[in-house]
């Protein structure tokens, strides 16, 4: 795309978006890019609200399903989380044109639902990582930096640094993750390396979230998972007596999936990026 500027598209599947973190964004796009900033296009339904969510369902699907299959645009990012992606992933299926294959997809959190539903059907260029609404974190404009290198230039300097060529790799919270097992997008990660996170959440529901997944038949096919971080943690009245990594190697052992160690994700301004499938880098053609 010599000479050209990268067009990125912004929609909120979940939870509503500050508008002021539009004006910060394209602050941070200009001072970055100074010679070719991207083009950010925030959908206004972005802005919205409906009760907890960005607008009605149908408003939110007909938003992403229109910016995907926007030829002109070069990438989808998921403005933030939040609720409610599980709620558009029916209307998809049959919505998607060939041009929504094409673009690069990132977010994380709530928008796991979506990039599960999309790796379900075979999109190749998937990830989990940074979000807008990271902006809203002190230090957040790392990981939304990050995020845009990702995108605009292809660099590979925010990637999670255990993923390996060749290696398929998928990351997702890891309540998304245990609430989509079972249902019609739960993904196919057989041979993928899976990285989980977590935010506030006990820690009896670490390990409760830890059983269900591991013993899911289809989740005992990947080759192995690594921890991102579960971060804040509430206190556990009493005491839990274990510390999450201590949880996930004792569910992996016991369920015979191998522990790879920690992985360099969370709900942070730290939280790297994870091309799902065996894409280390982006390629816009």
């Amino acid at each position: 795309m010599a000479g050209e500027r990268v067009k990125i598209g912004i929609v909120a599947p979940a939870s509503r978006l500050d508008p002021a973190i539009a004006e910060k964004l394209a602050a941070l796009a200009a001072a970055r890019y100074p010679d070719r900033p991207p083009d950010l296009v925030f959908s206004p339904q972005c802005f919205l609200s409906a009760g907890h969510f960005a607008g009605d369902d149908d408003l939110r699907a007909r938003a992403f399903i229109d910016m995907a299959n926007d030829p002109s645009v070069d990438a989808l990012w998921f403005g933030r989380g939040g609720y409610g992606s599980c709620r558009l992933v029916e209307k998809l299926p049959e919505a998607l044109q060939p041009a929504a294959r094409r673009k690069t997809y990132l977010g994380y959190s709530d928008a796991g639902t979506l990039l599960a539903a999309l790796h379900r059907q075979g999109f190749p260029f998937l990830a989990h990582g940074p979000m807008p609404s990271d902006l809203r974190r002190p230090g957040g404009e790392t990981a939304v930096a990050r995020a845009l290198d990702f995108l605009v230039l292809g660099a590979d300097t925010g990637l999670e640094p255990s993923l390996a060529p060749g290696t398929a790799a998928a990351a997702f919270n890891l309540t998304i993750l245990c609430h989509l097992l079972g249902t019609p997008i739960e993904p196919r990660l057989d041979g993928h390396v899976l990285m989980i996170e977590e935010v506030d959440e006990a820690m009896y529901r670490i390990d409760r979230c830890l059983f269900h997944l591991t013993g899911n038949p289809a989740i005992r096919k990947v080759a192995g998972i690594r921890l991102g971080r579960c971060a804040p943690i509430p206190d556990n009245i009493p005491d839990f007596g274990a510390t999450e990594e201590q949880i996930t190697r004792r569910w992996c052992e016991s369920s015979g999936i191998p522990y790879l160690g920690r992985a360099d994700i969370g709900h942070d301004i730290d939280n790297k990026i994870v091309p799902f499938g065996g894409w280390v880098t982006t390629a816009f053609r």
